[in-house]
């Protein structure tokens, strides 16, 4: 039985408030702001002496009008209505996900969208129909994780059933986080916004430096303006396990300081990769650090209890010295989600200790990593990749990578329109594209077309690949490059949640790209002085539906490989228009005065 049961109004419904705590506590809920269908609710929990606060959940129900699916931060494919008996909550901590979901429509439409000012501890939240009344029940459950003792708690609900469309409402909610301090966004280098080479699907831990120099200098020839060095650097074992992290020496590229200054020599600028959290067992730093583990059970690795402060100087100086020592340029930090409790983690702060939440600690460690490394280089980038991607994320983060997803472009697609959604100006990656050297061209292009709204990252050894696949690479490296402010700062409008955003658009004053990635007609609804249609599959046209007579259009077409096709008039009138375009090519086209 709840025993602080209390109702305020929100919208047509009451939010509820169930608490399994004492009378010590008492839960407030105030509406603060209240315009255009937003709300937003301060929510202040107060105790009378120190104590531990237990589960508290605030829920409310809304009617299932116009509702199609269900968006969440990281639910890739599966956006789908779920009935409150099927699914388990969505968790958000600081380094998993982020607190909003939106209810979207059968028109795109936004139909309630709520998040949570709490970006940093754990919630579970939810929006699930239930079948006895069609209602949605939404709720926020907040101190699932134990919390060290406390007397005040403060937070807010901003929840949105304005009219507009639904990535509208996602990015007014990213907006409206940045005004908290505890989560205003780092700075953002123009290299984070560069299209860049990776080496982990290509060479996974076999790397070499003379290869490597070799692939940057081609990669710089064709638009490319970094690299990575994933896995492998720091050590001479080829398991694909994480045995030795923790030390971070380089063992393979062992003359680390010549290795970068002759990838600087190429033009590129570099960024090595760590695994945070682990702390192999055949590294020398697993010793040190024995008995300050989160867990040793773990299946890669030992992980660090960034609780202790000394844990927390380790890491620090590890990525600051390398960064002083080898003059890098950047750094993949990888695997931050797995910070978290384990059922053998420490449950009491002890005196060696100055945390006792693990999020807190992982804060303080990310905060004192980024401000330690600006210091040294402001430009400085760092890349963190889904899920850990959430508003606190963008505090230490520049750059937000789509999850590993090799071969699979309708999933990138996807995965950088999620997180485009929410990551405001942060740069978002695609994941590294790669495919088979021996695949048709235009089929290898279908990987490349479907990371066009966000920064391409490839993986592939550019030295091996034909020639024609090079040219598709160049044709759309130089592509994006020309079209990266428009493409980077433009208001970007992907169609279809649950069709796997089938049509994306990103727009800026009088130009306009549209991203066509099945056989949809493709609606026009506004002039524009410049139009480039990419057509991101293997059929040969595109059809438009054109709402009111715009004007006439001078079209030059070209293939996948960049090789003109031809010229000619279209007349962009009301009504439908097909237009035959090369798989995976693009038209471009530009009002005629």
């Amino acid at each position: 039985m709840p025993m602080n049961n209390k109702h305020y109004q929100i919208i047509e419904n009451d939010i509820q408030v169930f608490t399994e705590n004492s009378d010590n506590f008492s839960v407030d809920v105030n509406t603060i702001f209240n315009s255009d269908g937003v709300k937003v609710f301060n929510v202040d929990i107060k105790a009378n002496t120190q104590a531990l606060p237990k589960p508290i959940t605030l829920k409310w129900k809304i009617p299932a009008h116009n509702i199609k699916g269900v968006w969440k931060p990281s639910s890739d494919f599966s956006k789908r209505i779920q009935a409150d008996w099927e699914i388990d909550d969505m968790e958000s901590r600081i380094s998993i996900d982020s607190p909003v979901i939106t209810l979207f429509g059968h028109d795109d439409s936004n139909a309630h969208t709520f998040a949570c000012s709490n970006a940093i501890n754990k919630l579970a939240l939810n929006a699930r129909i239930r079948e006895e009344d069609d209602c949605y029940y939404c709720h926020i459950t907040l101190f699932l994780e134990r919390h060290s003792k406390m007397k005040h708690f403060n937070m807010q609900i901003r929840v949105d059933s304005g009219k507009k469309h639904f990535s509208q409402a996602l990015y007014e909610v990213s907006k409206w986080w940045e005004t908290f301090t505890p989560l205003e966004p780092v700075h953002v280098p123009e290299i984070a916004k560069t299209p860049l080479y990776s080496t982990w699907y290509q060479f996974h831990q076999n790397l070499n430096e003379e290869v490597l120099i070799s692939e940057c200098k081609i990669a710089h020839d064709i638009g490319y303006k970094a690299i990575i060095i994933d896995d492998g650097w720091q050590t001479n074992d080829n398991n694909r396990g994480y045995d030795y992290t923790g030390d971070w020496q380089p063992e393979r590229l062992s003359k680390m300081s010549a290795f970068v200054k002759d990838i600087h020599a190429t033009g590129m600028k570099i960024g090595l990769w760590y695994a945070v959290p682990f702390c192999g067992k055949k590294s020398k730093a697993y010793q040190q650090f024995k008995g300050k583990f989160l867990t040793e059970n773990h299946r890669w690795a030992p992980v660090f209890d960034p609780r202790y402060p000394e844990v927390r100087t380790y890491l620090i100086n590890t990525y600051k010295s390398a960064l002083i020592n080898w003059k890098i340029d950047g750094f993949k930090l990888d695997f931050i989600d797995d910070f978290k409790w384990y059922p053998e983690t420490e449950k009491e702060k002890n005196s060696d200790m100055d945390f006792h939440s693990i999020n807190e600690a992982v804060d303080q460690l990310l905060s004192d990593v980024i401000k330690t490394l600006r210091k040294i280089n402001p430009e400085i980038f760092v890349e963190f990749r889904q899920k850990y991607t959430g508003p606190a994320m963008r505090k230490y983060g520049n750059m937000f990578r789509a999850f590993d997803c090799p071969g699979d472009g309708t999933m990138n697609r996807t995965r950088i329109a999620d997180l485009r959604l929410l990551a405001g100006n942060t740069a978002v990656h695609s994941d590294m594209i790669t495919w088979h050297n021996e695949e048709h061209v235009e089929v290898a292009a279908l990987q490349m077309v479907n990371t066009l709204f966000g920064v391409p990252q490839i993986s592939v050894k550019l030295k091996n690949i034909p020639e024609d696949h090079l040219k598709m690479i160049t044709f759309y490296t130089n592509y994006w490059n020309a079209n990266k402010r428009l493409i980077t700062t433009g208001l970007f409008v992907p169609s279809g949640p649950l069709a796997n955003y089938p049509i994306q658009q990103v727009s800026k004053k009088d130009a306009l790209i549209i991203g066509v990635y099945d056989d949809y007609v493709v609606p026009i609804k506004t002039k524009f002085s410049n139009i480039d249609i990419i057509n991101g599959k293997l059929s040969t046209h595109v059809i438009l539906k054109i709402d009111t007579n715009i004007s006439t259009y001078n079209g030059r077409l070209f293939n996948c490989k960049g090789e003109f096709i031809k010229e000619q008039e279209f007349k962009l009138f009301k009504g439908l228009l097909e237009i035959d375009l090369p798989a995976c090519g693009i038209i471009k086209l530009r009002i005629k005065n």
